[in-house]
C-alpha cells in the first residue's frame, strides 16, 4: 500500500481514504472471492444496511441499470442485527481494513436499540442511514427533515461511544442545514451523498421496471450532484472538522481526486465494483501519483482545496 494514502477519519486510522459502501460489497467477504481483490486495498468496508429484526426486502425487480448508472430497491433485506453481531462479524478479518455497520430503522426509538448492541460489539463505526421513511410519524424520510435527522442522530450519541457517520440524502432543500443538525446532535463524521430517487419504465408493458415502482440512482450519472453536494456541506463541516466520505458515481482516481478537493476526506466506492472488482487498486495507485506529481505528502494537503471562479454575472457583461 502507498504510504502517502494513510489516513484518520473519525479517529480511525486506515490505510487508504476508500471506502466500500454499504449495500454493495454485502457483508465484506463477498469480493474476497474474486481473485485479485483484497480488502486490505481499502481503508474501510461499510457493510449492508442492517435493521433491529431480519427483512425480506423488496419484491423483485430489484435492480436495473440505466445509462451511466443503476437504480435498485433492494428494500434493505438483512438477517437483523443480532445474527449480524453473533454469526457475521466474528468471521470478518479485522486485520485486513476497518468495518462499519450501516444502521436503518422504521422510528427513532429502533435506531437507538441497534446502535446500543452494535456499541458492545468490536464493529470500528457505525453509520446511519437517515433515508428511511418514519413509519410512526407519516412515513416522511427522516432525512429530509432536519430534526428528525437531529433526533435519530442523538438517541444513537446517546447508545455509543463509537464514532458516528451520518449518511446525508440529496433529496432535501437544504443539505448545509440538516449537516449542521447532524452535526449538533454528535456526527462524528457525514456520508456525501446517499442515492438520488429515480424510475424507470418498460414501454411494452407500461409499468415501472422496479418492483418497487422507484429506486435509488447510482453511478457517474450522479457524481456532478454529489460533488456539489459535498462542497456545500464541507461549507459547515470544515468549521467543526467532520470528516466527510465523499460518494456518488466514483469510477476512476480522477473522480475521487475531485470529490477530495471538493472537501472530501474519503471517498466511497460502491456502484464501480460491479463494473470493475479491482478498481480499487488502480484508483489508489492513481491518488498516490496525483500526489507525488503535486509535491503533496497526504491526503489532508488536498482536501478542500477547490479554488472557485469569480462569479461573473452575464447580464454584467457589456452592461454601461
Amino acid at each position: 500500500m502507498h504510504k502517502n494514502l494513510k489516513t484518520q477519519f473519525c479517529g480511525l486510522q486506515l490505510n487508504s481514504p476508500i471506502i466500500l459502501l454499504s449495500g454493495c460489497v454485502g457483508f465484506g467477504e463477498e469480493y474476497t472471492r474474486i481473485e485479485g481483490f483484497s480488502n486490505t486495498d481499502v481503508g474501510a468496508i461499510c457493510l449492508k444496511g442492517t435493521t433491529l429484526e431480519p427483512r425480506l426486502g423488496n419484491i423483485p425487480s430489484r435492480v436495473t441499470e440505466t445509462p451511466e448508472g443503476m437504480i435498485n430497491a433492494i428494500g434493505l433485506q438483512n438477517p437483523g442485527t443480532d445474527v449480524v453481531i453473533n454469526e457475521i462479524m466474528p468471521e470478518l478479518d479485522k486485520k485486513e481494513t476497518r468495518f462499519i455497520i450501516n444502521i436503518s430503522g422504521s422510528s427513532v426509538e429502533e435506531y437507538g436499540e441497534i446502535t446500543k448492541r452494535f456499541n458492545d460489539s468490536d464493529i470500528d463505526a457505525i453509520e446511519i442511514n437517515i433515508s428511511c421513511p418514519n413509519v410512526k410519524e407519516g412515513g416522511v424520510a427522516f432525512g429530509n427533515d432536519p430534526d428528525m435527522s437531529y433526533r435519530v442522530v442523538d438517541i444513537c450519541r446517546q447508545n455509543t461511544s463509537k464514532p458516528i457517520i451520518t449518511k446525508l440524502s440529496p433529496n432535501q432543500t437544504d443539505i448545509g442545514h440538516s449537516a449542521q443538525r447532524c452535526i449538533d446532535a454528535g456526527s462524528d463524521g457525514l456520508a456525501v451523498i446517499n442515492t438520488l430517487m429515480g424510475m424507470s419504465i418498460n414501454t411494452k408493458t407500461r409499468t415501472p421496471v422496479i418492483g418497487n415502482n422507484q429506486g435509488g440512482l447510482s453511478g457517474p450519472a450522479i457524481k456532478p450532484v454529489a460533488l456539489l453536494k459535498v462542497h456545500q456541506v464541507y461549507q459547515v463541516s470544515k468549521h467543526h472538522n467532520v470528516p466527510i466520505i465523499g460518494q456518488g458515481g466514483i469510477m476512476t482516481a480522477n473522480d475521487a481526486i475531485e470529490f477530495i478537493i471538493a472537501g472530501a476526506a474519503t471517498v466511497g466506492v460502491g456502484t464501480a465494483l460491479f463494473y470493475d472488482p479491482l478498481v480499487c487498486h488502480k484508483i489508489n495507485d492513481g491518488i498516490s501519483q496525483y500526489l507525488i506529481d503535486n509535491n503533496l505528502n497526504s491526503i489532508d494537503e488536498l482536501v478542500g482545496t477547490l479554488q472557485l471562479n469569480s462569479a461573473i454575472s452575464q447580464c454584467d457583461i457589456g452592461s454601461k
